[in-house]
């Protein structure tokens, strides 16, 4: 089964509404939550945290930290996604466990083969198409192909991605998606997840 991966962006939501939108989207078919603070001091990420991880377990689904290996050891969340220029893969690995998911950003060739070597468990690999959140230059489709080429562990697609483009995506060898707005932003949540998973079998067939 092809992942669907939620990324999430506070905007300018109110925290209840922006954990109902994780509730919701856990509720009907994501398989992943990765929890992204860029502004949040620590305090605050880690209040957010704790209640996110409450959520997620409800629902079986993993819980992974996005850069803040402190954030993802305080609440014994299920994984940590790293990227260029955070933390080295193998000395998170040291602090928080072998036995953790480790996500890590790469859009070139090498950087997806050195993550692979020094055991992520998956890439994320953007931008796919242009993006507010994701401001470098887009890899594009044949980027993403000679990635997922060019490894064996799973490659996610990030970036600009929706339900109007990502059956373009089909014959990359990609592992699954990761959305942001396209579920955070939806005005309906549930409606939204269920046409992602539902082109995603597609992509399958």
């Amino acid at each position: 089964m092809t992942i669907l991966y939620l990324v999430t962006e506070r905007y300018d939501y109110p925290v209840d509404k922006f954990l109902n939108i994780i509730e919701e989207a856990c509720r009907t078919g994501i398989d992943y939550v990765q929890l992204r603070e860029k502004d949040s001091d620590t305090g605050a990420f880690y209040q957010l945290a704790l209640k996110a991880k409450a959520i997620t377990t409800k629902y079986a689904v993993p819980l992974i930290i996005n850069d803040r290996l402190d954030i993802a050891l305080a609440i014994d969340a299920e994984g940590l996604h790293l990227g260029q220029s955070d933390l080295p893969l193998q000395k998170a690995q040291e602090l928080f466990g072998a036995d953790k998911i480790y996500g890590v950003s790469a859009k070139t060739i090498q950087q997806a083969k050195d993550a692979e070597t020094n055991g992520a468990t998956y890439l994320g690999s953007g931008a796919i198409f242009p993006t507010q959140t994701k401001a470098s230059t887009p890899i594009g489709i044949d980027g993403l192909t000679a990635i997922t080429q060019a490894v064996s562990i799973p490659v996610l697609a990030i970036g600009g991605l929706n339900s109007s483009n990502i059956l373009r995506l089909k014959g990359t060898g990609l592992a699954g998606i990761a959305v942001v707005s396209e579920i955070m932003q939806a005005e309906n949540i549930t409606e939204k997840v269920q046409r992602l998973r539902n082109q995603l079998e597609e992509m399958e067939q």
